[in-house]
């Protein structure tokens, strides 16, 4: 989409109102794990650093000094303060991602003012379930996740046998950044960028560096968690040489274990591996997509592990018991009727250009059309643009009588997800102001703030996700529900889910229609989101109110 000028101007001037320079900062650290007993109190600070990726020293932004922040470690049932002081670009708020608490902790608008720049404010954390969770910025969520404000939690599970055996553990964060002129690409202080399809970095990071090395013993068992910081980008991680196993998700193991080639980790997702190392020399963490594989972290496997116990536990699957349960508690709720239906859509407002026009498809510039329209091949709105020689040949871009997704044929019209920015200076484009991403309530057509919703402590709530193909931009999601409580996906496209686990972000791909059951668990205001961040900085976004099961 052509720009002006004026507004070329515009946007660099405003998003060089946030600082890039790196003379004086300090170089950011590797994380430390940090535990903390029951009752502990710890002290983060945000605050910039430079950062050093492949040949560029970038100015970033981190907790207490490093990329992704440090890892804090708990047990189990366990309590922590968090005392967070804001030395960053802007007013902050910590959310505290996936954990089960108080309310007014939760870290967004609804529950607390945020922390000005020199302020500071205590975080009463909870931490009731076992499983990797994560911390992040709540306040232009887009420009401080890319900066490098995340990190991880792991709580450790009261039964020591809630896992199997594995010889040690290792916390991965999955993330991308963009470089543009040696520097992080320019955000607009006024507006968020990239709205389209979020904005896809050009550079992987694996625990916030480009290059990982690990090294591992023959016969080894190394559990993984992987947790997916990254604005947009979903990552789908396979092992090369050797063979991984599926037990964890979100919140928690899953109902039946399974050996895998590869796990799809949407933004915010968490999922928990064990990688068995069975093979001398070298091996690699991989992100596989239908066109490329990228290295994530190469496994130098040399010598041989003494506990081979634990290695011959690897080959064993084990049922989770109390998903199994949970599974015999919920099977009711599968024929039901939701209790609640949410439309996911965009809304694109391209200003025609003067003079003639053609209406092209951003992601298939074959695809032209002498009025306004949808593409057929991924039903995406035609962009008015101006003329110029010899005009393109117009094609039939109205969309197919049955585009609205009901579950059926939807994958046939545009792929499940976008694994890369196939229209990068379009997507640049669009912005919180020309791309409106929705949630809808479609029983009373409300979206966003106007959604209207209330709970209770104890509530057993089916939501229908309905990705809609009607959409001006139909593509995936991650759908995020805050602390309230936690959910179990029930089935996708008709389709009963076959392995549960607890989990509080969903991937909704193109077109799909998921329904999940949500478990009330807490008192207070809280928000539900696309994890996409340039989604919920443009609207995609409500908030909802749960009381106490006795309250009138």
């Amino acid at each position: 989409m052509p720009r002006s000028r004026t507004a070329s101007v515009r946007m660099t001037r405003d998003a060089e109102s946030f600082p890039a320079d790196v003379e004086g900062l300090a170089p950011a650290g590797r994380p430390a794990v940090v535990e903390l007993s029951d009752g502990d109190s710890f002290d983060l600070l945000i605050a910039p650093v430079a950062k050093r990726i492949g040949r560029e020293t970038v100015r970033m932004l981190a907790y207490n000094g490093s990329i992704p922040g440090p890892t804090l470690k708990v047990a189990e049932g366990s309590r922590a303060t968090v005392n967070v002081t804001n030395h960053g670009d802007l007013e902050a708020t910590v959310h505290w991602h996936g954990l089960r608490l108080d309310s007014r902790y939760d870290g967004t608008h609804a529950v607390q003012r945020p922390i000005g720049v020199g302020e500071s404010f205590e975080y009463r954390l909870e931490f009731p379930d076992p499983g990797a969770y994560w911390y992040h910025p709540h306040i232009r969520q887009d420009y401080g996740q890319e900066m490098g404000l995340y990190g991880s939690i792991l709580v450790v599970p009261a039964d020591p046998d809630y896992w199997p055996p594995a010889h040690r553990e290792i916390l991965l964060t999955l993330d991308d950044v963009l470089l543009e002129d040696g520097r992080v690409a320019p955000f607009s202080r006024a507006l968020t960028t990239y709205a389209a399809m979020g904005r896809f970095g050009n550079q992987l990071l694996v625990g916030g560096e480009p290059e990982m090395r690990l090294s591992a013993q023959r016969g080894e068992v190394v559990r993984f968690y992987l947790t997916n910081t990254a604005n947009t980008r979903v990552f789908n991680v396979a092992v090369a040489n050797a063979r991984m196993k599926l037990v964890g998700g979100d919140s928690g193991r899953v109902e039946h274990e399974a050996f895998v080639e590869s796990a799809i980790v949407a933004p915010s997702q968490r999922v928990v591996v064990d990688v068995l190392f069975d093979r001398a020399g070298e091996a690699a963490l991989e992100h596989r997509t239908p066109e490329a594989t990228s290295r994530l972290a190469s496994v130098v496997v040399d010598g041989h592990v003494a506990d081979q116990a634990t290695t011959a536990a690897f080959e064993a699957l084990r049922t989770n018991p109390e998903m199994v349960a949970e599974r015999a508690r919920v099977a009711p709720y599968l024929e039901a009727q939701p209790d609640r239906t949410l439309a996911l859509v965009a809304e694109m407002d391209f200003e025609a250009p003067e003079g003639e026009v053609v209406y092209i498809c951003p992601m298939h510039p074959e695809v032209s059309s002498d009025a306004p329209g949808k593409c057929p091949k991924c039903a995406m709105k035609l962009m008015p643009t101006a003329v110029a020689g010899d005009r393109p040949s117009a094609h039939e871009a109205a969309p197919p009588a049955d585009g609205h997704a009901h579950g059926e044929g939807h994958h046939h019209a545009a792929a499940p997800i976008e694994w890369e920015d196939d229209m990068v200076e379009v997507n640049r484009d669009t912005t919180s102001v020309n791309t409106r991403w929705k949630l809808v309530d479609v029983a009373t057509g409300a979206s966003g703030a106007d959604i209207d919703w209330r709970f209770r402590v104890g509530d057993q709530v089916k939501i229908r996700l309905v990705n809609e193909m009607q959409s001006d931009h139909p593509m995936h999601h991650p759908f995020h529900i805050h602390g309230a409580g936690r959910f179990l996906v029930l089935a996708r496209d008709g389709a009963a889910e076959p392995n549960l686990v607890w989990t509080d972000t969903v991937l909704i791909t193109t077109g799909e229609v998921v329904d999940i059951l949500l478990d009330v668990t807490h008192a207070g205001s809280w928000m539900a989101h696309c994890h996409i961040a340039e989604h919920h900085e443009s609207g995609m976004a409500l908030g909802f109110e749960v009381v106490e099961a006795g309250a009138p």
